[in-house]
């Protein structure tokens, strides 16, 4: 039988349907239906400023919203032959890394409400709050950070910041070990996550599957590596798993957190002193620029006419973490809970994969969309 599950449903956290194959209570094939949350982000961003477009860019998804920003900030440098000062990079690091702590913690107890380990959705909710507070005192918010602009960041930090920053970490670093060792070993988690939505390596790759996600199936791939601000000033070495299922994607966002408080603290005792933004003019041009987002891979492609944004096209992480959860991780789940559980160890954004719907006016069918 088919079993549908959304588009408004207790187990989603955004509208989408997750169409289960069933044979008794074996899933035996999954597809999703998007279309639910359009909102044409990158249609509205044409003809506008670069201070408008990085304003919307920030809203294409609500929890890595900072990631958004800086890769659009980068594309537009990239366009306009500029290197930001080295010490907006180091606040760049610092910010996106937050943000990668904080992300990490909302997946995982996603993943541990749907699997119904309450408890430990309220000790991810409680960590997190560290580092949402740390956000705060660093950009003045939480969510929606209004950081970055072209040429480096909005707004400079003090030893003091970055003194309460550090004093933060201890209040995570004080349970983390802790709530990881509950998940670890618990015998109930186990047998709810281990050898649970598998993916193969062979698969992560076919489904083009980025971020944690990937590297939990054995992809050795993060793009902060290449990235000029980690690779020249910072220690840095990918995390990865190799067992591919709802174990090793948890394990690998709950491994990444300590990496990314290092991370921190090396650019806040290395933080040169000197400007935190330069004057760009914005060139005329097309250019590319990935960034490591907390679910994988962003891309921008912008093409500009001075000042004005011609064309923008994004790609965020989530439509192929999505895909590859569809068709690899959902196949021979055993029970359709665990097929939720599996859902959401992929750590889905609907708003993030779904930018830019076109009405099919020609044929007056106004149900129908295309999604770019």
């Amino acid at each position: 039988m088919i079993l549908p599950i959304g588009p408004v449903h207790p187990g989603l956290k955004e509208p989408l349907r997750l169409k289960l194959k069933t044979k008794g209570e074996k899933v035996l094939e999954a597809k999703i239906d998007y279309g639910y949350v359009h909102r044409g982000i990158e249609k509205i961003m044409e003809g506008k400023t670069w201070q408008k477009c990085i304003f919307l860019a920030e809203r294409v998804c609500g929890i890595c919203s900072y990631e958004h920003t800086q890769t659009f900030a980068e594309a537009l440098e990239k366009i306009s032959d500029v290197r930001v000062p080295l010490r907006a990079q180091f606040l760049r690091v610092i910010t996106n890394e937050l943000d990668r702590i904080q992300s990490h913690y909302l997946a995982n107890s996603t993943y541990f409400k749907a699997m119904e380990h309450e408890t430990l959705f309220m000790y991810m909710l409680s960590q997190r709050e560290h580092a949402m507070d740390a956000i705060e005192l660093l950009t003045g918010n939480r969510v929606n950070m209004g950081w970055n602009v072209v040429g480096g960041v909005k707004m400079d930090a003090k030893k003091i910041h970055f003194k309460q920053i550090l004093e933060k970490f201890e209040s995570i670093e004080k349970n983390h070990d802790r709530y990881v060792g509950i998940f670890e070993n618990g015998p109930l988690v186990g047998l709810r996550s281990k050898k649970v939505g598998r993916m193969t390596k062979e698969e992560a790759l076919k489904g083009r599957a980025v971020g944690p996600i990937g590297r939990a199936s054995g992809l050795k791939h993060d793009l902060r590596e290449n990235h000029h601000t980690y690779r020249d000033n910072l220690e840095f070495k990918p995390i990865w798993r190799k067992e591919g299922d709802n174990f090793a994607r948890t394990m690998n966002r709950f491994n990444e957190i300590p990496q990314s408080i290092d991370l921190i603290r090396q650019a806040i005792e290395n933080i040169p002193e000197g400007d935190i933004r330069t004057d760009v003019e914005i060139g005329s041009g097309y250019g590319e620029w990935r960034n490591e987002a907390p679910r994988g891979e962003v891309l921008y492609m912008v093409e500009t006419n001075g000042n004005l944004i011609k064309h923008i096209s994004i790609r965020t992480p989530s439509i192929m973490n999505i895909d590859s959860c569809a068709k690899y991780m959902l196949k021979d789940v055993a029970t359709v809970s665990d097929a939720v559980a599996t859902y959401a160890t992929s750590d889905p954004c609907i708003a993030c994969a779904e930018r830019v719907a076109i009405l099919d006016i020609d044929s007056k069918k106004y149900n129908t969309y295309k999604i770019l």
